[in-house]
């Protein structure tokens, strides 16, 4: 039942796509016509069926599996991700996006029922498997490399320790460079402990692996995952891009069985800055965080 679930998730994220991208084309014809709806208008639901169809084609076809992320626990977001791919496609597109979902999927006379509820990320790490407690005894570094592809080089095989104004350089490096990861701008600096320790590793995805041909050109930048420490305490997880040559220039002074322990915190912690920005919204203001939303809109997305 459950493998039947996910293969038909994976034909209406198909039949979606295409859906979405006729749409697309037909309202891009349309502004140069005349229509009953504004330029704005259309523009307007051209986002709006872009934003929900993004993710839709690694849906209908998922990309490898991760290597450096292998492993799900029973009950995580993982797990359930891999049993209704559709999952986080449908409880992110909103009561205007489902309502689009169904009424297409209708159209194609398919019958097809919503996914449940995705689990809430934990607060903090994972607990450790017997595996990874026995990777951290030999000294085993926790990346893998995928199959095919030519390992990291011992430089990015370390955690590093920053400091906030260190962290946000990163961003700001990564949003100027344009590498697709990071640049949290204004308010990440605004949210994160000013007197905070956080820590980085370079823990790419297989479709992030240095060498990956994107956008007519090759990765040349390190994906990281990093460890942050908010201005309430709590830790959560989120990532940057760095190039090669930035990460290695910042100083280690961790030994390596501490090094390998916050390797594992900041893979396994499942709330991220985004999730952690959500919930924060409610009581951020100019007065407590020194943050102005109207100024900027540099909030982190959702990954």
């Amino acid at each position: 039942m459950r493998r039947r679930e996910c293969e038909l998730d994976r034909d209406v994220a198909a039949l979606l796509a295409a859906r979405a991208f006729i749409e697309i084309r037909h309202l891009a014809r349309s502004t140069l016509h005349e229509s009953g709806d504004t330029p704005e208008e259309i523009l307007e639901r051209i986002r709006f069926l872009a934003n929900l169809a993004h993710n839709l084609p690694g849906v209908a076809r998922p990309r490898p599996a991760m290597p450096s992320r292998l492993g799900t626990r029973p009950g995580s977001r993982e797990q359930a991700m891999a049993a209704r791919p559709m999952i986080g496609v449908w409880h992110t597109a909103g009561p205007k996006g489902q309502a689009w979902i169904l009424r297409h999927i209708e159209q194609a006379g398919r019958t097809w029922t919503p996914p449940p509820p995705l689990p809430e990320r934990r607060k903090g790490p994972s607990p450790m498997t017997p595996r990874q407690w026995a990777g951290l005894l030999l000294g085993r570094w926790p990346v893998r490399t995928p199959a095919g592809r030519q390992p990291l080089p011992a430089a990015a095989n370390v955690l590093k320790p920053l400091d906030t104004e260190t962290l946000c350089a990163l961003h700001d490096e990564a949003r100027r460079l344009r590498l697709g990861l990071g640049g949290g701008g204004p308010w990440l600096r605004a949210h994160l402990d000013p007197d905070g320790v956080h820590y980085l590793l370079p823990n790419p995805a297989s479709y992030y692996w240095p060498g990956t041909p994107i956008n007519d050109a090759e990765i040349g930048w390190w994906q990281c995952t990093v460890l942050l420490r908010m201005r309430d305490g709590e830790q959560v997880s989120g990532m940057v891009a760095v190039l090669p040559e930035t990460f290695t220039a910042l100083p280690s002074t961790l030994p390596r069985w501490q090094q390998l322990r916050l390797a594992h915190c900041a893979r396994s912690t499942e709330r991220d800055a985004y999730l952690w920005g959500r919930d924060h919204k409610a009581e951020c203001t100019p007065e407590l965080c020194g943050y102005i939303p109207e100024a900027t809109n540099s909030a982190p997305t959702a990954t």
